[in-house]
This record gives structure tokens, C-alpha cells and sequence, in this order.
């Protein structure tokens, strides 16, 4: 059975054409790229995933369970947007999520704190915006999940912090697990990525693994992503 699956998955808005007939199937224990540029369907797809929203046609499952209420215990998702209040301090962010998930682990939150340079006394409303972004995956990888739901989790770290993030995001999350990761960073991030899922105005246009793509075409995966989305 896939981790995760989705069948003819059609979400429509008003003023936004979301997503188009998307059917994907994952195994567990991979790291999977969730490319495209804004407005194609990233974050629309990740939380309908994450059973935050729901389609207008199709199904979604995980581990064999219809997205929703039943599947929160088994999904973590990182939205691009801080779920924390300003009023926060890191330590009491990590214990709202301690008290609300029961698969929250206390050991992994505080070694990630400690990795991330993050101080339980720090205020949230004080954190710079890639401070804050090292306090949300903290939170989202220090969940015994089944599947992780990272948007754009690099996205406002510096360069030079972003390889040992990425080493974070690597070493934080278990074999059993799947780990989807939405980003327009592609080359500072596609070393992790075992395979990657273009998304193009709503509809899956390349779904392969990442070994694959640089065997047959010689390409990068900031390479080949840059061809398909040059118009």
C-alpha cells in the first residue's frame, strides 16, 4: 500500500484555477520535491494533503485513510505562513504543540532547538523571519509522523545556513516516513531529494526519481526545472 495517494484530485476556486485531475502515488521513506512557480498548486496540494481543505472531485488517502480529521495524527505540515502567536516565547510554542499532538517529541524538539541556535527564552515576535522559519520545522519534525508537509521551509534562512538545514531536515525524519518538501530554491535543495514532482498550473507535468532525470537527459534537477517552467 502507497503512503500516500491521490486519485483525480480536482480543487477549483473562484479566482484561481487550484488543481486539475492530479493523481500521485508515494512510498514510505522518501524525500520528494514539490517544484513548480508561485501559483501553480503547491500549497493548495499540500493542504489538501494535510486535511485542511478538501476537493472538489477526487480522493485522497493516507496510509490507506481518507484525508482528514483521521489522518492528522499521521501527517505534519510546515504551512508557509507561522502557525505560532507573537506573544510566544520558543518554549511555550513547543509546549502548545507538546499538549496538542501526543506523537510530539520533546527530546527531538529540544536537539533541535539546540542545532538551530534557537533559545527556549527567545520571544517569537522577536525572531528574525529565518529564526522564525527554524522554529516552525523544528516544531514540524519533532512529530512522530508519517508524513511531512514542509512549504517552503528554507525560504527565508541565509545561504550559508541553509546546508545545514537541509542536514536537519535529513537526519530529523525516519526511514518509515515520507517527507514532500515545496520550494523555488531548487539548486540550493535537490541534493536531498530522492524524487521530485513538477506542478504546473495546476496539473503534475514530471513525477520521476531524481537519479533517473540526471542519467537520461545529463541535467540537474535546477536545470531541468528551469527548461520546463521557461515560459
Amino acid at each position: 500500500m502507497s503512503l500516500l495517494e491521490l486519485k483525480d484530485v480536482t480543487k477549483q476556486y473562484r479566482n484561481n484555477r487550484g488543481l486539475r485531475q492530479v493523481s500521485l502515488q508515494l512510498e514510505p521513506g522518501r524525500i520528494v520535491g514539490l517544484l513548480g512557480p508561485n501559483g501553480s498548486g503547491k500549497t493548495t496540494l499540500m493542504k489538501l494533503i494535510a486535511g485542511l481543505n478538501h476537493p472538489n472531485q477526487g480522493t485522497i488517502t493516507v496510509n490507506g485513510i481518507p484525508a482528514g480529521l483521521a489522518t492528522k495524527p499521521l501527517v505534519s505540515f510546515m504551512p508557509d505562513k507561522p502557525l505560532t502567536e507573537s506573544w510566544m516565547k520558543v518554549r511555550d510554542a513547543i509546549a502548545y504543540y507538546a499538549d496538542f499532538f501526543p506523537d510530539f517529541d520533546r527530546q527531538k524538539a529540544d536537539e533541535l532547538l539546540a542545532f538551530m541556535k534557537l533559545s527556549p527564552a527567545d520571544r517569537v515576535e522577536s525572531l528574525s523571519k529565518g529564526m522564525n522559519e527554524r522554529l516552525q520545522l523544528t516544531i514540524a519534525l519533532s512529530r512522530r509522523a508519517r508524513l511531512y508537509l514542509l512549504d517552503e521551509p528554507i525560504g527565508g534562512v541565509d545561504p550559508v545556513a541553509r546546508g545545514k538545514i537541509l542536514d536537519a531536515i535529513v537526519d530529523h525524519y525516519t526511514e518509515d516516513s515520507t517527507l514532500i518538501v515545496s520550494t523555488h530554491l531548487v539548486r540550493d535543495i535537490e541534493r536531498i531529494f530522492d524524487e521530485v514532482v513538477f506542478l504546473k498550473e495546476g496539473e503534475i507535468v514530471l513525477h520521476k526519481e531524481v537519479e533517473e532525470i540526471r542519467i537520461t537527459t545529463g541535467k540537474s534537477i535546477d536545470e531541468l526545472f528551469k527548461e520546463v517552467f521557461a515560459d
